[in-house]
């Protein structure tokens, strides 16, 4: 170990060597690799959190670098998978750390291959369904994962350890119905909030993996950092005894039957086309078929197309993200239309 790269961190009491020598040895996933997840990916990679596996469906646009602090104007120039693009810039931070990019949708088919090697995860998603379902492989496993949500000039967090927190069925016993919950679409997003939550949700991660973590100090957190407003309320008062996942061990979004489906995404006017089996798409082939059509940008990880009436970007396994409608409906004919 380098403790000169680590100097300061463990003059910090409650870290110190053997919180590093932890830190070191963990392995932590992030769900997730926009706002939150940029801050928090960069912040335990600095703190020395030796294993890391970054997963991400969506690749790097301009509009992310107002608050996505992993990315620069070349990432958005190359199309590069925001997993990917993560996984380089965090190489170049801490070379000590193991990286992992995982392009992908966290689905119910592939949580449990993804999550279930590694000591926590952290929630750097937009939406509550994957967080529910994040939530269902964490409690099926036993195993602790933080989780962090920002709107506007407000965000939440909370750590959640099966057993002996509230899990977030207990918290939130359902999906927000749509339009009742703030998002990027409707209220936007500014940066402090996103580096406030990510700090937060980084520090009760270092907790939790240094063994120090207190479950009576637990608090569901809620910030607006416009108002500079923060209230913390206990979590333990939030634990319900007939909750269906951590009390009755029923993990609906896990087991989820699958199917093709298709998926509105936060802060933009994209659907995302997903298939319930690996496609195996042959990304060069389509490129020469979509050639003549528009204009086609391919890399290893992708091919982006942009056309008359849509932006589309497919990925090898055949999911897509649709740019330029919000109707799940119109995505999968415009998919049909393009892709096949």
């Amino acid at each position: 170990m380098k403790y000169d790269r680590y100097s300061r961190q463990l003059l910090f009491h409650r870290i110190g060597e053997s919180g590093q020598r932890k830190l070191a040895r963990s392995r932590v996933v992030i769900i997730g690799c926009g706002g939150l997840g940029t801050v928090s990916a960069d912040i335990l990679a600095r703190s020395g959190v030796g294993f890391l596996r970054i997963c991400d469906r969506d690749f790097v646009e301009e509009n992310n670098l107002q608050r996505q602090v992993l990315f620069d104007e070349k990432d958005v120039s190359l199309s590069l998978p925001k997993a990917e693009a993560a996984r380089r810039k965090l190489q170049q931070i801490n070379s000590a750390v193991t990286i992992e990019a995982h392009v992908t949708d966290v689905d119910p088919a592939n949580i449990l291959d993804l999550v279930s090697d590694v000591d926590l995860i952290v929630d750097g998603t937009d939406n509550f369904e994957t967080r529910y379902l994040i939530n269902d492989a964490a409690v099926s496993l036993g195993m602790p994962w933080v989780y962090g949500a920002a709107a506007g000039s407000v965000g939440m967090t909370t750590v959640i350890v099966p057993g002996k927190t509230p899990c977030m069925t207990c918290l939130f016993e359902r999906v927000p119905p749509p339009g009742t919950a703030p998002t990027c679409d409707t209220a936007g997003v500014i940066s402090p909030i996103i580096h406030v939550v990510s700090s937060i949700q980084c520090v009760e991660a270092m907790k939790v993996l240094c063994g120090v973590f207190s479950v009576e100090e637990n608090r569901l957190w809620t910030i607006d950092v416009w108002s500079c407003d923060v209230q913390g309320v206990n979590t333990l008062s939030g634990t319900k005894g007939d909750c269906e996942t951590c009390s009755r061990k029923q993990f609906p979004h896990l087991e989820a039957q699958r199917g093709s489906y298709a998926t509105t995404l936060c802060g933009r006017n994209a659907v995302q086309v997903s298939w319930s089996e690996s496609h195996n798409v042959d990304i060069d082939a389509l490129a020469r078929t979509l050639e003549g059509a528009g204009d086609v940008i391919v890399n290893r990880f992708m091919l982006k197309f942009k056309g008359p009436e849509v932006t589309i970007a497919v990925f090898p396994d055949g999911r897509a993200i649709i740019e330029g409608t919000d109707d799940p409906t119109r995505a999968r004919e415009l998919y049909a239309k393009y892709v096949g």
